[in-house]
């Protein structure tokens, strides 16, 4: 992994920081100011719980958090609100506060420290970042090669590959490994958007989504599968074991000196809203990737035969199908495509529009429905993590390369 220099010479980094430190300062102030009260003491409160108590370091992360990221009533950030208002402000200055607009969140490795920075690996999109903090070197002592940070970075414009802490840094040492691996990895599947920051990975996670695809259709016989709760978890449980086990095969070596995951325990486990359907869609989509719909065979029995569009538990799935965020546009589209013949009569009983057409209207129904999906690229329906993390998080401590693992992500219901 390459570090990319500065563009500007040390002496005008160090003015930056130092100008830095004067902008967060006063940007501080101005998110705590009275007028951000409605929207800021709400997000306190409810992490301080019923006790009414909050750290330190959790207050200033939630105060971080709301200053760069938040959107206000009219989609604008604090920042945004900052800047307009900050006449004063040079263009290098609205430049960088623009910037930290997109902050970095992960988990680092400390790879080493080298003089005022230390270059810090993220677990999570397998870049490093040459990192600095506004309070100089001091910031850092304590902090050793092979430790981790928990910290969120922002970039010194026009600094390239220069980046400063913004909010709390949490330190934890070498010894921690093992539970800071499990934690990355969590949040790499939880947070997809944080491994893609890396264009690598997006190509990566393509190419591991084909090869599981294909691994899947040829374990189960086709993409798409309807079954009862337990039928699925028993049928899919099945599948992981199998690619696990394909692994071992592959790679004999890994599976030495330790268990490997998922060829003794459970891999995959439907949560309670899925587990208590009927039935569960499996599908296993060559974009949105593998995914687990609630009640699927009511949804497909209605495409299939359109008068049950009068009965009101029918209409009532196809509507929660159409209205939860948590639902893709795939699974309507797919018994759109397989029931040509009767997805218009569907339609026309559900919306009382008799001139309704899926050809005409129904891609313009979901987008009015869910303009979420369409808001941004596709990405891989799996997160492919570093060999760096891998090892890390089964216990080893080997630097190597090239290799990826796969997280899955993206379980619609």
């Amino acid at each position: 992994m390459t570090v990319v220099v500065p563009s500007v010479d040390e002496e005008s980094l160090s003015g930056l920081i130092e100008r830095s430190s004067e902008l967060k300062g006063e940007l501080v102030a101005f998110a705590q100011g009275s007028r951000f009260d409605r929207w800021l003491t709400p997000l306190l409160l409810e992490a301080a719980g019923p006790g009414r108590r909050l750290d330190e370091g959790a207050a200033i992360r939630i105060i971080d958090n709301f200053i760069l990221r938040y959107r206000l009533p009219d989609g604008s950030t604090v920042v945004d609100r900052f800047v307009e208002g900050r006449r004063d402000l040079t263009d290098a200055d609205r430049a960088m506060l623009l910037g930290w607009r997109d902050p970095v969140e992960g988990v680092f490795e400390v790879r080493r420290k080298d003089g005022d920075a230390v270059v810090l690996l993220n677990l999570i999109d397998d870049l490093e970042y040459r990192t600095y903090s506004n309070v100089g070197r001091a910031a850092f002592r304590g902090v050793s090669k092979g430790g981790f940070l928990l910290v969120c970075l922002v970039p010194v414009h026009p600094a390239d590959g220069a980046w400063l802490i913004s909010g709390a840094m949490s330190y934890y040492p070498k010894s921690s490994a093992t539970e800071i691996a499990q934690a990355a990895v969590q949040l790499a599947a939880n947070h997809p958007e944080l491994v893609f920051r890396n264009p690598e990975k997006i190509e990566q996670g393509w190419h591991r989504l084909r090869e599981d695809r294909a691994a899947f259709i040829e374990f189960c016989g086709g993409d798409e599968l309807v079954l009862t709760p337990a039928e699925a978890e028993r049928r899919v449980n099945a599948y992981y074991r199998n690619r696990q086990e394909a692994a071992v095969a592959e790679h004999p070596g890994r599976a030495r000196g330790g268990r490997l995951p998922g060829l003794d325990l459970p891999a995959f486990e439907l949560p309670r809203e899925l587990a208590d359907s009927d039935t569960i869609g499996v599908i296993h989509d060559e974009v949105d990737g593998l995914n687990f719909y609630a009640d699927y065979g009511m949804l497909r029995d209605l495409f299939a035969d359109p008068a049950l569009a009068g009965r009101r538990r029918y209409q009532e799935v196809l509507r929660a199908y159409l209205r939860e965020e948590s639902i893709a546009p795939l699974p309507i589209r797919r018994l759109a495509a397989a029931h040509p013949e009767t997805v218009d009569a569907v339609f026309r009983k559900l919306l009382r529009k008799p001139g309704f057409t899926w050809s005409e209207h129904g891609e313009a129904l979901l987008r009015r429905r869910k303009p979420w999906y369409y808001a941004q690229e596709p990405r891989p329906g799996v997160s492919v993590i570093g060999e760096r993390l891998s090892e890390l998080a089964a216990g080893t401590g080997r630097r190597k390369s090239t290799r990826a693992r796969r997280v899955p992500h993206r379980h619609d219901h």
